[in-house]
């Protein structure tokens, strides 16, 4: 039995362990391979979660351990090193335990479907974690301008009370990165003026769980586009799959 899984702080909003659940069961693998859902109060605990894990294969990586898991890898993909960031782990048969992002490949994906054939002058990126820098990675990629915003003034170019009028008008894509508004707390949405947009923004939501949250709903009713974080998962989830089966 190949055994895979997801880390993290808190994973009741995850939707990994059944993504995979049915996978296996499509392509006739339930029998052979199976995925959890690992808590971890620390990221330290990761020793102890690959120690006492008979027959890991691999491991997801998400909240808020994808930069803080780095230094108990041995080796990073070069992307990875590049993003600064991983979300997926290889279990290699030797023990070695390598890096990946595979973030990138949802991002890529779901900006495509977001933009289809449109250009933005620049893009917001809400928040500073290991998602948004794979965020910004995907962005210089495309020579897209971007503008951090953080409710730390000093973790960002912006704060959220600097976004002005003007600057969501030179700001036409917008992409949270932040677990704000992700299940349970479905109520919230990040402190954007949301009466400044207009149906030539563009608005990507990378939390999945609600597929709707109130950040994209807010957007919508003001004419953007909108895309969550569903695409992204499949993608990140299927592209991790060929790294751990490559």
């Amino acid at each position: 039995m190949r055994r895979y899984g997801l880390i993290g702080r808190v994973l009741g909003h995850s939707f990994s362990a059944k993504y995979f659940a049915e996978k296996f069961e499509r392509e006739g693998l339930d029998g052979e391979c199976s995925y959890g859902l690992f808590e971890l109060s620390d990221v330290a605990c990761v020793e102890d979660f690959m120690a006492s894990t008979p027959h890991l294969a691999g491991f997801n990586v998400t909240i808020p351990y994808k930069q803080q898991i780095i230094p108990y890898l041995n080796s990073l993909s070069d992307e990875a090193r590049n993003i600064g960031a991983v979300n997926c782990v290889k279990i290699m048969p030797d023990g070695e335990r390598r890096g990946y992002n595979t973030d990138v490949d949802g991002i890529r994906l779901s900006l495509d479907k977001l933009l289809g054939g449109a250009t933005v002058d620049a893009a917001l990126v809400l928040g500073t974690g290991g998602a948004a820098q794979a965020v910004q990675y995907v962005l210089a990629e495309r020579d897209i301008p971007f503008t951090i915003v953080s409710r730390d003034r000093a973790k960002g170019n912006l704060s959220y009370d600097d976004l002005s009028r003007e600057v969501m008008a030179e700001h036409h894509l917008i992409v949270n990165t932040s677990p704000v508004g992700m299940y349970p707390h479905v109520e919230d949405a990040p402190d954007i003026p949301y009466d400044c947009l207009t149906d030539r923004h563009y608005m990507f939501d990378l939390v999945y769980n609600p597929p709707l949250t109130r950040f994209l709903e807010r957007g919508a009713r003001r004419g953007a586009h909108t895309i969550s974080g569903l695409d992204m998962l499949y993608a990140q989830a299927e592209a991790a799959w060929r790294v751990w089966n490559g």
